[in-house]
């Protein structure tokens, strides 16, 4: 009951993380001269939450997690996408099933990987080792698969052009808020949950 419980937030903090990225990924802005998008600012913290549930629930638990997240992901991604396209909310636009279904595949592909990534080194003797490699790997497949699916020769010219810029800086940023902010978090939230006996039975790598 204990882990169904986890199960249910955790699935749905990745749908919210999901919904609130793909919103914010259509608002491209210039940055000291580059290209990117809001949804930089927020994704990262996805890879934390998978890299957490594999290290304290195990991978099979973190698969499962995007399993169950990924179908209500695309849905929600779909139509906040229709409401900032001013479309009504049931409608079919290609260019909007495009950004959702691009989301849908690079969350599902991205995730498998970084759980492995993590999976292989987690037993390295320090704690930031796996989530920084696995936050790398993710990221980075995570993010031209979705610029290249949702906006290679696609009906927004500004992103038809500069998606490669755009997904190149966009996960630049990614990396280094996830480095920054998000792996410091990581850290700290690991450290407080093992501290508090929250998560009994499961041996942590240091």
């Amino acid at each position: 009951m204990l882990i169904s419980g986890k199960r249910t937030y955790l699935t749905l903090a990745h749908i919210a993380i999901i919904a609130l990225s793909n919103t914010l990924v259509q608002y491209p802005f210039a940055l000291v001269g580059f290209k990117t998008t809001w949804g930089a600012f927020s994704y990262p913290l996805i890879f934390i939450l998978t890299d957490l549930t594999t290290r304290l629930l195990g991978q099979k638990m973190a698969r499962k997690i995007v399993y169950y997240a990924m179908v209500p992901g695309l849905v929600c991604s779909y139509l906040i996408a229709n409401i900032d396209a001013q479309n009504p909310l049931l409608s079919y636009n290609p260019m909007v099933l495009r950004i959702a279904f691009a989301s849908f595949l690079a969350y599902v592909l991205g995730q498998l990987l970084d759980i492995a990534v993590f999976q292989k080194f987690r037993v390295q003797p320090k704690w930031w080792v796996a989530p920084s490699i696995a936050n790398i790997f993710g990221n980075f497949f995570d993010t031209y698969c979705f610029f290249y699916v949702a906006f290679f020769h696609s009906t927004n010219s500004f992103l038809s052009t500069h998606w490669v810029e755009i997904a190149t800086v966009d996960l630049v940023f990614k990396l280094l808020i996830s480095m920054v902010s998000f792996l410091p978090l990581y850290g700290f939230i690991l450290k407080l949950l093992l501290q508090n006996n929250t998560i009994k039975g499961i041996t942590v790598s240091h």
